[in-house]
């Protein structure tokens, strides 16, 4: 489908539709710019209709999902003007941008806080505070992600590495066994390097647990799939608020394990703490 022609195709298409599709056909022809912004939750509570039911109507227009539609939407309402996330203009003033972006951040988190589920939760802290070793893969953004997560999981005292390296991770993950846990970051879930990492874990028995996209293949073949939507389109620009999201489960998972560790936690880090004393210009404590 050429983009330009989408807002016609779904104009077109309303008959066809099923009732609750057409409602969200009419939400995007009334206010198609306003739909460019919003995340397929806000998307289906102003349509009054479910998030499985704003996907099958992308799928009815000829696309794989509500990443895809707003791709193709921007790309009718701009026709060629560079594609950048949420409503940011090339008019913006910073502090403009800086409102936008930092509002998108915010509304991003709490999405992620309704998409956690608590049950998956409570078993991946069970996991990583029961792990003989932890390692985090990633590539690219969540490659970074990886290496900021072995850097909280390491001053909590446990044995942890970070892998951004598909080569290194897929070799380290025949040197797991069982008791071993390995965290995968992808925001898209379809990295064939990182998938076959994961599946060399598992078959040396350890435990995967991931970061990703809902229904992905690497979700699909973790132990514990976290699944979180984020409205951005990874194949365009580099992941922001995924990162962000990303980085905040992380932290919840270091939390949680944590709490797990008790006191003696709490004197290792103070040993750590006083450990840098040196390091710090005096006089600004």
């Amino acid at each position: 489908m050429h983009p330009d022609t989408l807002l016609s195709r779904i104009a077109e298409a309303q008959d066809e539709l099923t009732p609750a599709e057409a409602k969200v056909a009419a939400l995007v022809l009334a206010e198609p710019e306003r739909v460019l912004r919003e995340s397929l939750t806000v998307v289906a509570g102003r349509a009054a209709v479910s998030e499985p039911t704003v996907i099958r109507f992308c799928r009815s227009m000829g696309l794989d999902g509500f990443q895809s539609f707003r791709l193709r939407l921007a790309q009718s309402l701009a026709r060629g003007a560079l594609f950048l996330p949420t409503d940011i203009l090339p008019s913006d003033s910073p502090a403009e941008l800086a409102n936008k972006v930092l509002e998108r951040s915010a509304r991003i988190l709490l999405d992620v806080r309704a998409q956690l589920d608590p049950a998956r939760l409570e078993r991946a802290i069970s996991l990583l505070a029961a792990a003989r070793r932890v390692e985090f893969y990633g590539l690219g953004s969540s490659g970074i992600v990886a290496a900021d997560a072995r850097h909280k999981f390491f001053r909590l005292g446990i044995a942890a590495a970070a892998y951004p390296d598909a080569h290194v991770h897929g070799m380290a993950a025949t040197m797991l066994s069982p008791g071993d846990v390995v965290v995968a970051i992808s925001s898209t879930g379809r990295t064939i390097d990182l998938i076959s990492s994961v599946e060399l874990a598992r078959e040396a028995g350890a435990d995967v647990i991931s970061i990703t996209a809902p229904g992905s293949p690497l979700a699909e073949i973790s132990t514990v799939p976290l699944e979180i939507s984020v409205d951005e389109d990874t194949d365009i620009y580099t992941p922001m608020t995924t990162r962000l999201a990303q980085l905040a489960i992380v932290d919840v998972l270091s939390v949680g394990v944590a709490l797990r560790q008790g006191p003696e936690l709490l004197a290792r880090l103070e040993r750590a703490r006083l450990s840098l004393r040196n390091k710090r210009v005096r006089g600004f404590d």
